[in-house]
C-alpha cells in the first residue's frame, strides 16, 4: 500500500512535493494556517511544536503541529508489560525523558475490552494486556507476527511513520520497522485527501474521545485529541472534514481514543514527570512520543 501511494505521488506531484520538502526543512508547511489558542510550545533545532485549544462541532479540542528534523530517529515508543499489564501514559513516558510530547497509541485487548477479529487465531485471553494488529515491533524486536492475518497500522521506519493498509506482515517486515502501532482494521481514515473509512462502520458514527494522527510531509505531522468536555466527542467522519477542510495531508490514522486518550507535554529544557494537557486517566498499552535529535539534549 505505501509502495504504490509513493509511486504515484512521484509521477504526479514530484516537482510540487520536491518544494514542499526543501521547505519542511525549515518551518512547518506554510499551508498550516488553521491556528487555535496556543497553550503548549517549544521550539530547537531539531523539534518544534505547537499545542492549540479550539472548539469544533460544539466540543473542545487540542491540535498538535509537529516538525522534526528526522522523524525516524526523533519518534519513540514506551510500553506496558507484554502480557503482564496496561499502564498510564504518564507512567510509561517516564521510560523516555527526553520526550517532549506524548499520546495514547495502540487499541488493545483485555479482560474490559475482550474483543479480537475473526482471523486472529486461538482465544481472546491469549491476547490480554497486548496491542490489536497482526505485528507488534518495539525498538526493532518482533513481539507477535500472526500467520496469515494481514497488518493494518502503523510503522516508524527510517524516513518516519508509514500507513499500511491490509499489507503481507513479510512486506512490512521488509521494510525495516523499528515501532509499530495499531488498532481495528478500519481505522485507516483518509489517504491523499481521499476518504477510506467504511461507510458501514457503525463506530466512525459514534461521538467519542479520540486521538487522530495525519502526515503532511516526512518532517510534519498533526495530531487531534478530541475531549469531551462540552459534549460527548467527535465522530471519526466529523474528524475526516475538519482534516478535509484544512490540511492537505498524505494519509489520516485513528489512534485509540474514548477513556484511553493522552496528551502529555514537556517545557524545553523541563525534567520530571511529563504535564497532561487532556485525559491520560485511563491506563493503555503504550504510546507515541516525540523527542530531539538523540545526543541534542536540551537547553
Amino acid at each position: 500500500m505505501k509502495r504504490w501511494i509513493s509511486l504515484l505521488l512521484s509521477v504526479l506531484f514530484l516537482p510540487v512535493l520536491a518544494a514542499a520538502e526543501e521547505e519542511s526543512l525549515s518551518m512547518p508547511p506554510a499551508s498550516w494556517d488553521f491556528c487555535g489558542k496556543t497553550v503548549r510550545s517549544y521550539e530547537s533545532e531539531t523539534l518544534i511544536y505547537s499545542v492549540e485549544s479550539f472548539s469544533y462541532e460544539g466540543e473542545l479540542c487540542y491540535l498538535s503541529k509537529i516538525w522534526m528534523e528526522d522523524p525516524g530517529r526523533q519518534i519513540r515508543k514506551a510500553t506496558a508489560s507484554w502480557k503482564k499489564n496496561i499502564m498510564r501514559p504518564v507512567h510509561m513516558a517516564d521510560a523516555l525523558p527526553e520526550a517532549a510530547l506524548a499520546v495514547n497509541a495502540s487499541g488493545y485487548v483485555s479482560p474490559v475490552y475482550p474483543w479480537i477479529p475473526e482471523d486472529y487465531p486461538g482465544k481472546s485471553e491469549d491476547y490480554f494486556y497486548t496491542p490489536l494488529g497482526s505485528l507488534t515491533v518495539t525498538d526493532g524486536k518482533v513481539w507477535r507476527e500472526l500467520e496469515g492475518v494481514r497488518y493494518t497500522g502503523l510503522t516508524l521506519e527510517e524516513d518516519g511513520l508509514h500507513l499500511y493498509i491490509e499489507e503481507e506482515n513479510s512486506t512490512v517486515l521488509a521494510a525495516g520497522p523499528t515501532q509499530t502501532w495499531a488498532f481495528y482494521t478500519q481505522c485507516p481514515m483518509q489517504v491523499n485527501g481521499r476518504v477510506v473509512l467504511p461507510e458501514d462502520w457503525t463506530f466512525a458514527d459514534t461521538k467519542a474521545r479520540r486521538t487522530v494522527i495525519g502526515r503532511a510531509d516526512g518532517h510534519n505531522y498533526l495530531i487531534l485529541t478530541v475531549t469531551n468536555e462540552k459534549g460527548r466527542g467527535l465522530t471519526l467522519r466529523e474528524v475526516n472534514r475538519f482534516f478535509l477542510d484544512h490540511f492537505r495531508l498524505e494519509w489520516v490514522f485513528n489512534l485509540d481514543g474514548g477513556p484511553s486518550i493522552a496528551l502529555l507535554c514537556r517545557k524545553k529544557g523541563g525534567t520530571g514527570r511529563m504535564a497532561t494537557v487532556a485525559g491520560g486517566t485511563a491506563r493503555d498499552v503504550d504510546i507515541m512520543a516525540f523527542t530531539e535529535l538523540p545526543g541534542e539534549g536540551t537547553e
